[in-house]
């Protein structure tokens, strides 16, 4: 995998070269010459970009100038075109030319003025992320009081607005539903989204996006929605990078990096993003069932007290790197690759006591190296008519996760059942092929239409070597699970003065076809359905600070590969796992109310949501019909159930000091099934709040307040305790406002752990903790074209000129 990436890193280069020293067009073209000043001093300034548009201000071409501040650009296109001349920490300048008649043209000497405001300003991230409401999500652009929330992907949308992670097993749950589909740059992955979460670092995040109610046009799984990661990817003209790192301290250490860099020069945009973390984490915790049930009558002849100690050591590196190429005017050529690689070593302990003896001493090692490519190509035709375009886009992605564990059971190392060692291959490819078509067909009216192919394959082979230290037997298991997904959706958009809506519908045919082998046993899953997605928006703005939205769409939840396997497998010493066949898909009909008001300083959004689920997935234990102290984990198809909820979010500067983003959120679900023939019902409630405040102490420093509680839940057969978290935190900027240190302590009164009580099938209570209480020390630096950066830059350049050099 990685002699792969070295070769796609060189073709991607080589091309980029390539094309930007090759591509022409037929058109007439002119060209600029002319040379920059600095306003005060009338030194000439080296680096600064120059910028040509056209006249819907969409970039033509560009250049640099020398170190004597001249510029040249050629392959100008004709028409009336506009000049824009952009150096940090001055002020833009702008020009009009016409290249019709005169096609070349002499700027001569241009003066810039120092932008005292935007010096000592420039910085990388904003302090504090911003929310934005578009039509149909909700956009989150990372600043730095989140990338500082923690070092991963994972720890940054646990600080989110209506979003969950779980510390455990590392779910995700958007408005208290763990169905919610997890996407990279608006594509799917191989990895499991609690793997995937962990391998990304937060500096390298430019957004999240929230999708509680998509439209036609995407992928209809996830009742909850999806979750859109946007990697950073910068266009800017010229050179840029952005270098960023950290050190997370808990019960232990853990240390993360980050670099993105873009280079824009005429037609071709190269960019690449890197990203490494790194360490050990620890989690502990205990379950206690008791020998009574709920009258108090002894069905267990002993308490049993279950102790778990894990371990883990995960090292992943996360690359990005690809380029745009604007072969003319009206074709575009992206392409990229994203390399995972995640090497990750895992020790468990669990012990097991009968009233006050040891009865069950396990040990786990578990070994992965898990790789996922991913490679994307795209290709935009924008036709005469604006807003009219054709776009193809392929993307291919393969995995590769081994998995070498060994168990033990100390107190009976004779127990084959026990003692055995498990050699595992995973592989995964994934297929995606997307034809999108957008046509204005009025000033008011536009027309969506699209295609979409997905195949998804996994093969698994599990080897099982089971020993006692006299014999040795092997047990073999394998599956493999393809699922083919065709696909085309419409939409129709239609604006009426203050008044917009969007009618779609997605129509789609889903095959499967599963194979699970273990040993003598054999099992088969197959399912094919054809089924249609409707979706509408509606969305009035009576005035430029006040937006109204009312939207419906149906989503689906299918089936995991875990879910439906029949094959038993043993989770822990006192639950035993396996699927039903005979699971069905669960409908979603989804309703969304939101109001957004523009504030001063700050705007507000209020939303109220709710949902239909019709023949609900739920996971359900059960007494082990063959030994009384088991319990059995599957899961059914329970009656339909009713969701509903209340979010409010808003972001305000009270003063030009103190600045906040805040948000809250009620939900509320209903829920039946059955467990040992007993019907089961509940209602839950669940209430959030997370409020974030950045304090401008002087222009260099900057403090954070972070405040989250996570309201206590319950499902069918558990319930669960709240949770709650103050952060707080300081950021000052360094090397001319360049560079910037943070600082950082999470969970300082270690209100983050988790804790519930069951009565069924038996009576147990559990509590769980993690390392939540960290400290974190970050720095961040932003090189590249830049003002302090050019003149340093000249001043080198004349010393090499005139033989200086040395260590002064």
């Amino acid at each position: 995998m990685r002699e792969k990436l070295l070769i796609v890193v060189l073709l991607l280069f080589s091309f980029t070269v390539f094309a930007e020293n090759e591509i022409t067009t037929t058109v007439k073209s002119g060209s600029l010459t002319g040379v920059i000043l600095d306003q005060k001093t009338k030194e000439p300034l080296p680096y600064v970009n120059v910028v040509i548009r056209d006249a819907n201000e969409k970039i033509l071409t560009g250049g640099i100038t020398d170190v004597d501040g001249k510029f040249t650009i050629k392959k100008i296109p004709e028409g009336k075109n506009l000049v824009e001349i952009q150096f940090m920490g001055y002020k833009p300048y702008k020009r009009q030319l016409d290249f019709s008649k005169v096609m070349a043209h002499k700027l001569g000497t241009v003066h810039l003025e120092e932008d005292t405001e935007m010096l000592g300003e420039v910085t990388v991230r904003a302090e504090l992320s911003t929310i934005t409401q578009k039509i149909d999500r909700k956009v989150v652009n990372v600043g730095k009081d989140l990338t500082a929330a923690g070092a991963t992907a994972s720890e940054v949308l646990d600080n989110v607005q209506s979003v969950s992670v779980n510390s455990q097993t590392g779910a995700v749950s958007l408005r208290g539903n763990e169905n919610v589909r997890i996407l990279v740059d608006g594509k799917p992955t191989n990895i499991s989204p609690s793997q995937l979460l962990q391998q990304i670092p937060s500096t390298s995040i430019k957004s999240i996006e929230l999708i509680t109610n998509p439209s036609a046009k995407y992928n209809p799984e996830g009742m909850s929605g999806i979750i859109n990661i946007v990697l950073n990817k910068n266009a800017n003209i010229g050179f840029n990078a952005n270098v960023n790192m950290g050190v997370t301290r808990g019960e232990n250490t853990r240390a993360n990096g980050s670099f993105d860099m873009n280079y824009k020069q005429g037609k071709v945009n190269f960019f690449l993003n890197y990203g490494a973390n790194g360490g050990k984490r620890n989690n502990y915790g205990d379950v206690l069932r008791s020998a009574l049930d709920e009258n108090g009558q002894a069905i267990l002849s002993d308490d049993l007290f279950q102790k778990f100690n894990f371990d883990s050591e995960n090292y992943s590196h996360l690359l990005k790197v690809g380029a745009d190429v604007y072969l003319n005017e009206k074709n575009t050529l992206s392409f990229y690759t994203t390399q995972n690689f995640r090497d990750g070593d895992f020790e468990g302990t669990t012990k097991i006591y009968r009233g006050n003896s040891l009865d069950f001493h396990n040990l786990m090692n578990s070994k992965t190296d898990n790789s996922t490519g991913t490679y994307n190509i795209n290709y935009k035709i924008d036709f005469e008519k604006e807003g009219h375009n054709l776009e193809f886009e392929a993307t291919y992605s393969e995995s590769d996760a081994p998995e070498d564990a060994t168990y033990r059971e100390l107190l009976n190392p004779d127990d084959r059942n026990s003692n055995y060692s498990d050699n595992i291959e995973n592989e995964y490819t994934n297929t995606l092929l997307n034809l999108d078509y957008t046509n204005p067909l009025s000033e008011n009216t536009k027309l969506e239409m699209g295609l979409e192919l997905r195949l998804n394959d996994t093969d698994n082979l599990r080897v099982t070597d089971q020993f006692d230290f006299t014999n040795t037997k092997v047990d073999n298991s394998a599956f493999s699970y393809d699922r083919s997904i065709y696909s085309g959706y419409v939409n129709l958009n239609h604006k009426i003065d203050k008044f917009s809506m969007q009618v779609g519908a997605r129509l789609e045919q889903y095959e499967v076809d599963g194979d699970f082998i273990k040993g003598d046993e054999k099992a088969k899953y197959t399912d094919s359905r054809f089924t249609v997605y409707p979706s509408v928006f509606f969305t009035f703005n009576p005035s430029e600070r006040n937006q109204f939205q009312l939207s419906y769409s149906r989503r689906v939840d299918r089936p995991s590969i875990r879910q439906v396997n029949p094959i038993r497998e043993w989770s822990t010493p006192l639950i035993s796992s396996f699927g039903n066949p005979e699971l069905d898909p669960q409908f979603t009909n989804s309703f969304e109310f939101n109001y957004t008001k523009g504030l001063k300083k700050g705007s507000a959004t209020f939303g109220v949501f709710y949902r239909r689920v019709s023949g609900n997935i739920s996971r359900v234990l059960n007494k082990d019909p063959q030994d009384i102290e088991k319990v059995e984990m599957s899961y059914y198809n329970t009656d339909d159930n009713d969701r509903y909820g209340v979010e409010l979010s808003a972001n305000y500067r009270f003063f030009k000091w103190w600045s906040m983003n805040a948000s809250s959120d009620l939900y509320i679900q209903k829920e039946t099934g059955v467990s040992n023939g007993e019907n089961l019902e509940i209602t839950n409630n669940s209430f959030n709040v997370r409020v974030a405040n950045s304090f401008t102490a002087t222009k260099k420093l900057r403090f954070q307040l972070f405040a989250m509680y996570r309201g206590g839940g319950k499902d069918l057969q558990f319930e669960v305790d709240p949770m709650w978290m103050i952060n707080t935190g300081a950021s000052y900027r360094v090397l001319k406002g360049k560079g910037t240190i943070t600082f950082r302590v999470n969970d300082i009164f270690e209100g983050m752990k988790f804790k519930f009580d069951s009565e069924v099938p038996y009576r147990q209570n559990g509590e769980f903790h993690w390392e939540s209480r960290t400290a974190y020390l970050g720095f961040s630096y932003r090189f590249g074209s830049g003002k302090n950066k050019a003149k340093q830059r000249k001043r080198r350049d004349n010393r090499e000129t005139q033989g200086g050099g040395g260590f002064m």
